[in-house]
Formats: C-alpha cells, structure tokens, sequence
C-alpha cells in the first residue's frame, strides 16, 4: 500500500537530575559536596533511507519517544546520556510543524538526517554550586523536560520526469516499456492507483526517473478522481512528460480538450506546475483514429511552442528519439528545488520575561523565566532561596510591584502558582 502523508509524535528524553552527594571517605571528615550532573536526553533524529519508498509504517506506529538521561551519581560522576532515537523516512519527505505548518525540514538525500526534537538537560549537581560562601550546598537542579512535538510528515517523490494525462492515455504502457517497472495495465479508469517510479537505462550509463502520476482528471486539484492525493509528486520533477490519447479513447474525446483538461489541473494547483518545462507525446499513433486527429494536434501544440514526439507505446514506435530528447534535456535542467525550512519565528519581545492578567492572576511567561522554574527544586529550601533571589534579580519583583501588585495576589510561571509576598 502505497501511503504519502502521516502525522506522528514525538517526545525527546529529559534531562537526568542532578544528584546531592557528600564524599564519605576515610580519613576525610569533612568532604565537599560531590553530586555529578545528570544526564543529557535523548534526540528523536529523523533520518532519509532509500530502503522506504512509502509512509506506510507510520499507520502502525505513531509515536516515538527517546531515552531519559540518568540521574548524577556520588563521586562527580555524570549521569548517563539518554539514547537518541531514529525515526526512518522515505528519501524525499518533508517535514511540517503540525502546529504552525512551518517547514522543518526537507530530506531529499538518502543519510541526510534532521534533529526534529532536541533532549533535555542534564540538571546541574551539587558539587557545581559549592562557593565560599556555600562550602556544603544541599540542592541540585532538576533536568529539563523533554519537548513534544506533532509532524506532519509528507512524500514527494523525486524524479526527473512527471508522466502525467488522463486515464487510459498509455501511461502505464509506457513506463513499462520504457524501464523495469512493471504497473498493473488495464483498459479502464485508474488502473493506476499509485504513483509508480521507472528507471531508464541508457547504454551510456546515464538514468532517467520518470514518475507515472495517477488519477489526474477535470477537476483533480479540487479532489476529484485521485488526482488532488498525488499532484504534490509532480513538484520534484525537472520536466513534465505529457501525454495524450491521440485516438480520443473509446468515447471520441478531443485530444486538444484532454490537453487543455490536463494543464488546468496542473495550473490550477501549483503555479510553478504551469511553468515547469513540459513536451507533448501523442500516443496511439497505431490507430486509424490516431492518425485522423494527429495533424489537427500537431498544429495545436506547434502553435503553443511545445516540442511534439508521436509515439505508440504499444508497438514501440516512435520511443528512441524520444529517449534521446529526454536524456539530453533532463540534462541541462536544474535538479528539483528543496523545501525551504522556516527560520526561528522571532521573539516578540527581547525581555527575559512577560507578564499579563489572567482574571485576579498574574502571568509570566517567557523561555528564560520558564526554564528557571523547569530546573528548580521547590522542595528544597536552598534551591527556593536561589530561585527567589534571581526573579529579583532579573527584575520581575520590580514588574510586578509597578503593575500594582499586593501582597497575598497569585502569580503564575509555567505550571506552578504562589502567593506574592513582600
């Protein structure tokens, strides 16, 4: 089953909390403290494979979490690292923010990898705040939470050439004997289902990609037929292979309606689809029919400026200089353009933090401020201490004064809430 969108979830490891330890040795009757760091979490990596050429294992499997970092141990000793994991995509899938829709990444190259959600923290332990002034600290910070985050992953294949046209124009036919590929061919609508990729090898070494897109009919960029699932595949190819069922198909249509049917659709979904460089193959030439509309067709298509093959994919005709243009043109073009990931969004405000109302509340927010709250102890009193005399120092008792708060108002940052006192 051929399967080009999913969604999934992902979760990076959190950071290992930091440990609080004193050294008991002998003959060492006063030892400093000697907590180790915790562990980083682990990365949740995405990473493109040629061995996938669909999207199919995500229907089975939807979320993928990377391993915690370890806890700091006695002895300076750091906690372990949490293991990254791998999440295996399809050469050609890009990768969206389910969110916000911003691209995150596009893996067009079998190995290329993408850190999709970075592991927290290790929190620090407590042999990192020893001071001359606090020789025997009793806190350590917490690691930092892991991220979550839903992708949108979709697949669009790469290939150097698009075969598209209307059921029953030969396009099967024609990739199977073109190149290996072997689609299933039949003498009815959307024999093809899925878009199938055919590799043509020249005697020079050379290879073509031509991609068979299936489903195209009038209205395909709105959902009709199955032409709306798979239009997305014709944007990585450098040259459209348009073909056309030159006899008119068993209900006498016109191939100058079918042509201008089929590059409405691509116009109408895409305006760079309507500019990408485009040739006219007209098949069935074999037929008594095919040779009634050729010259009308022909005249068309010279008149609108595209090179014209005539072809029949049945008995082979017409096939070599056909090749050969493709191989020469494909050549000369630029290869498909990647996916531009999106910059970090700015920040709205270069402050450490922001406060607002939420009824009687007053809400602060801000990665700073957040993260402060995410690696502090508030059982410890030590670590309390800390956390309270660094929101005064980076000026947010000061905000909250001057906004008219009083002693016993609630204040909230993150996911905890307390009492403002004086």
């Amino acid at each position: 089953m051929f399967i080009d969108k999913a969604t999934i979830k992902v979760k990076s490891g959190s950071g290992g909390d930091g440990a609080v330890q004193f050294r008991r040795e002998k003959y060492v009757p006063a030892g400093g403290p000697s907590g180790g760091d915790g562990g980083d979490g682990g990365h949740v990596i995405l990473v493109a494979t040629e061995d996938l050429s669909t999207l199919l294992d995500f229907r089975y499997r939807k979320e993928f979490n990377a391993e915690n970092g370890g806890r700091g141990q006695p002895k300076d000793m750091h906690g372990k690292r949490g293991a990254d994991i791998l999440v295996r995509v399809p050469v050609g899938t890009v990768i969206f923010d389910a969110d916000n829709g911003d691209v995150l990444a596009d893996l067009s190259q079998g190995g290329e990898t993408f850190v999709v959600a970075k592991g927290g923290k290790g929190g620090r332990g407590n042999a990192r705040f020893a001071s001359s002034t606090n020789q025997a600290p009793t806190y350590a910070e917490p690691g930092e939470p892991g991220s979550t985050r839903a992708l949108n992953l979709e697949l669009k294949l790469l290939a150097d050439v698009g075969l598209v046209g209307l059921p029953n124009a030969g396009k099967s036919t024609l990739i199977s004997v073109i190149s290996a590929a072997k689609p299933k061919i039949a003498d009815y609508p959307f024999t093809t289902i899925q878009p199938q990729l055919g590799v043509v090898q020249f005697d020079s070494g050379d290879q073509l990609v031509v991609a068979d897109i299936p489903g195209l009919i009038e209205g395909a960029h709105t959902g009709a037929g199955l032409g709306i699932e798979f239009l997305r595949h014709v944007e990585r190819t450098r040259i459209l292979l348009h073909l056309v069922d030159l006899s008119g198909g068993p209900e006498g249509r016109d191939p100058v309606e079918d042509w201008k049917t089929i590059n409405n659709e691509l116009a109408s979904y895409s305006e760079s689809l309507a500019s990408r460089p485009q040739i006219a193959v007209l098949n069935k030439i074999d037929l008594p029919e095919g040779q009634e509309n050729l010259e009308k067709m022909k005249h068309f298509l010279e008149k609108e400026g595209y090179p014209v093959f005539t072809i029949s994919a049945v008995t082979h005709q017409g096939l070599t200089p056909l090749l050969q243009y493709l191989q020469k043109r494909v050549s000369e073009l630029p290869p498909p353009a990647r996916y531009i990931p999106a910059g970090p969004r700015p920040a709205e405000s270069i402050k450490p933090f922001e406060i607002s109302k939420d009824n009687e509340v007053y809400v602060v927010s801000g990665a700073q401020i957040e993260r402060m709250v995410d690696i502090t102890d508030f059982e410890n009193p030590e670590s309390l201490f800390r956390f309270q005399r660094t929101l005064g120092r980076i000026g947010l008792n000061d905000s909250l004064r001057a906004l008219g708060i009083q002693n016993g108002d609630t204040v909230r940052i993150g996911a905890i809430e307390f009492n403002f006192i004086e």
